[in-house]
């Protein structure tokens, strides 16, 4: 038994939610175009609106370069941390 076995789990991150999105700030892992801060400024909706959203657009705080992306992408943290880090 190693010390590792005693530790509890980590806690489980709180899922994000599409309609808390806007205005949220995410830091690029692997900087994009030498810019690792963003904030979502626009939350895409899609033409049937009873659909659930897809895609957002985040803006870079530097340079203010948008990019739009699934919204689900945010979540892998291999590429995306939320806040400011």
């Amino acid at each position: 038994m190693t010390p590792e076995d005693d530790q509890p789990a980590a806690p489980a991150r709180n899922p994000i939610s599409p309609k808390k999105l806007l205005l949220s700030k995410w830091t690029a892992v692997t900087p994009r175009h030498k810019e690792r801060h963003f904030i979502v400024t626009r939350v895409l909706l899609p033409e049937p609106p009873a659909v659930r959203i897809e895609q957002v657009e985040l803006e870079a705080v530097h340079s203010k370069r948008s990019v739009v992306l699934h919204w689900r992408e945010l979540a892998d943290a291999g590429v995306w941390r939320r806040g400011w880090v």
